[in-house]
């Protein structure tokens, strides 16, 4: 009997998305009080929308092929070694490309690739991975895309990176004497990172955080207005553009970096749960999805999707509440930016797509996994 495709886009993973979205514009908006870049994130959104419902339609499967994988992931290398080359620094880092009045971040691109990759890299060896070696490597595809970001310099999407491996290599049934020595490994890492890696100001920063009120005219600043904003948001928040922290730029970059924190100013701890609440819902669809998955590579990217948008979210919120150091990490959906927005909504079609067409096409996809 041929099989009938499912629905095109799946609304439990749209809607909350989507108003996430709208949330964002929401609390970026300035109300006709000076410029705003809620009507650029406006057309953003469309743009997003568009991807999502088109890439929703085609069978993305062939994003598994050997050829394109390693193509996307070449492409990301090549992206982010002319950002260090021809870039011009923007706030100390040489993270986006400008034409115009568009910027681009090949991050958002290379987070894609990466997924794909260990999506790919996994399907074909979970029953090996108890082999070390396959670790190594798996760290190692991670690492270089990591380690050109990380000299840009980008710590928050240096930790995001590694996030996503750590958590797919989780998932993957790596062992717990392996888990014990990256254990090791990772508190090797960092030392060096702290003592031969960090810019000064990435330091201070890891200082202030340890001691937020040693220097709040300072590094600490930003962890110290943003905790301000959301304690003033009590209960029930001072209203919609009524935030006085963000609207009066007391909390810097409070339409990207800190937009959890003017949020929550405005709509107080009723509307943080909300918001939480949008993206548990978002969450537990992406983990649904990738237990119904038909082939490994399809539950892998869909996880490596779930672990991308939860370590922002909880960088970014856990940055807000003073509970983590300042490393300027956007949270998904919500914060100003047209190429993480792109990302994201592509991603939410990719694995859209993946659920649509896997049952139809899953005894030829599963009898390949192994193949190119």
């Amino acid at each position: 009997m041929p099989h009938t495709p499912r629905r095109f886009f799946d609304w439990t993973l749209l809607v909350p998305a989507l108003v996430l979205s709208l949330l964002g514009i929401l609390t970026m908006s300035t109300f006709g009080q000076g410029a705003s870049l809620a009507p650029r994130q406006v057309l953003w959104l469309l743009i997003s929308l568009g991807v999502y419902l088109g890439l929703s339609l085609l069978d993305m499967h062939f994003i598994r092929r050997t050829a394109v994988v390693m193509t996307l992931y070449a492409v990301s290398i090549v992206l982010l070694l002319l950002l260090l080359v021809a870039a011009h620094p923007v706030m100390g880092a040489r993270a986006w490309f400008s034409l115009g009045p568009v910027s681009f971040q090949p991050a958002d691109l290379a987070k894609l690739s990466v997924i794909v990759l260990l999506s790919k890299y996994l399907s074909r060896r979970y029953v090996e991975i108890g082999d070390f070696r396959h670790i190594i490597v798996s760290a190692a595809y991670t690492g270089v895309l990591a380690l050109l970001i990380l000299v840009e310099p980008d710590m928050g999407n240096t930790i995001i990176f590694f996030s996503i491996w750590f958590g797919m290599m989780l998932v993957s049934g790596i062992s717990k004497k392996h888990l014990a020595l990256l254990g090791v490994l990772a508190l090797v890492a960092a030392s060096a990172l702290w003592f031969g890696g960090l810019k000064p100001y990435q330091r201070a920063r890891i200082v202030s955080f340890v001691n937020p009120a040693g220097d709040i005219h300072g590094a600490g600043y930003n962890a110290y207005q943003a905790k301000i904003a959301v304690g003033s948001g009590e209960l029930w928040g001072k209203g919609i553009g009524y935030g006085t922290q963000s609207k009066l730029r007391f909390l810097p970059e409070y339409q990207t970096d800190f937009i959890f924190a003017a949020f929550a100013e405005e709509w107080g701890f009723a509307g943080v749960v909300l918001l939480l609440a949008l993206y548990a819902l978002l969450f537990a669809r992406l983990a649904q999805i990738a237990r119904e998955a038909a082939t490994n590579f399809d539950a892998f990217f869909t996880i490596g999707v779930l672990l991308l948008f939860a370590a922002h979210t909880a960088i970014h919120v856990g940055i807000s509440l003073g509970l983590l150091p300042v490393t300027g990490t956007t949270i998904p959906f919500m914060s100003s930016g047209g190429s993480h927005l792109v990302l994201e909504f592509a991603a939410l079609g990719i694995v859209t797509s993946l659920a649509r067409h896997s049952r139809g096409a899953s005894r030829a996809i599963v009898a390949n996994e192994y193949l190119g």
